[in-house]
């Protein structure tokens, strides 16, 4: 059974979106009907620097009152970052962190900590990238192990943003407590087969996280030529089913793979009609129909 969830980064203010604090959107999502939600874990939400043991009875009081499941607690890991300065132990203090979010899932009652790879460096640093985030994931799922909580790696960083490569990177991981967190949105922009890379990956899948996107030409004007130069379109987030990203394609797939996990709705880039309140109430309830559109299909 596939779950429907909303992700509280959509309500952080991150994006020019008003701001909730975690009590509030917990409640939020209740209203809006979604049966689970994702919690970020820093500030503004769940910062494993200023949360206590009195708000988190406050935020599993609030989640059991309103009937939500709290599902997963979203970490922010970069395990390349770190090169002007080697003598600075990033991944260690990454692990830790992770290791600190574990604790707090555990608490709560979640059941995953999100995690991300690396943002590519230098090209000749690929293979030694690549192994560092290997083996930080690795030790962050042993970490979390001992909390009970499974490690889900999303595929947004630059060390192995392809499917078939992150398919390649969790197979060298090969830690029985690291699964997959695939979505849909960075294959679509690499121009894939959705319904293929999610016929793959379903069966090692435990949350898929869903966002849809226009495309938006944009253009440089070149004087001297009276012409225009062609540039990188920007994208901007719309209600899940009005974008490019392939949604019924996708979850053929995942029917086909035989995913069974959370469907996570996140509202994490720039919005159409803007970041008020009404706004994104208005863009997560829109998704969460298409979501239940997805999760009727054969």
């Amino acid at each position: 059974m596939m779950t429907p969830t909303l992700f509280s980064v959509s309500y952080a203010g991150l994006w020019g979106q008003d701001t909730l604090d975690l009590n509030s959107f917990i409640r939020k999502a209740g209203e809006l009907g979604y049966a689970a939600v994702e919690l970020m874990g820093k500030r503004p939400h769940l910062s494993v620097l200023d949360v206590d043991a009195g708000e988190l009875e406050s935020i599993r009081q609030t989640a059991q009152e309103c009937g939500v499941e709290i599902a997963t607690i979203a970490g922010y890991t970069n395990f390349t970052a770190g090169k002007t300065c080697p003598e600075v132990p990033f991944v260690e203090m990454q692990v830790a962190y992770v290791r600190e979010l574990a604790r707090l899932a555990n608490e709560l009652g979640a059941k995953i900590v999100r995690i991300f790879t690396g943002y590519a460096t230098e090209l000749e640093s690929y293979h030694a990238d690549w192994h560092k985030c290997v083996a930080a994931v690795r030790e962050c799922a042993e970490a979390a192990a001992d909390y009970g909580i499974t490690i889900g790696v999303q595929n947004h960083h630059d060390v192995a943003a392809g499917w078939r490569t992150y398919v390649e990177f969790l197979d060298e991981v090969a830690h029985p407590n690291c699964r997959a967190m695939f979505d849909p949105w960075a294959p679509a922009v690499h121009g894939d087969d959705l319904r293929e890379c999610a016929r793959a990956l379903a069966p090692r899948m435990v949350q898929t996280t869903l966002a849809d996107y226009v495309r938006l030409e944009r253009f440089r004007y070149m004087r001297g030529l009276v012409n225009y130069e062609p540039l990188t379109p920007m994208v901007r987030a719309v209600p899940l089913g009005e974008g490019f990203v392939d949604l019924e394609g996708f979850f053929a797939g995942l029917n086909e793979g035989g995913f069974s996990g959370y469907v996570v709705y996140e509202m994490c880039s720039p919005l159409r009609g803007g970041g008020s309140l009404d706004n994104v109430d208005a863009t997560a309830a829109r998704s969460l129909t298409k979501i239940r559109d997805l999760l009727s299909q054969k």
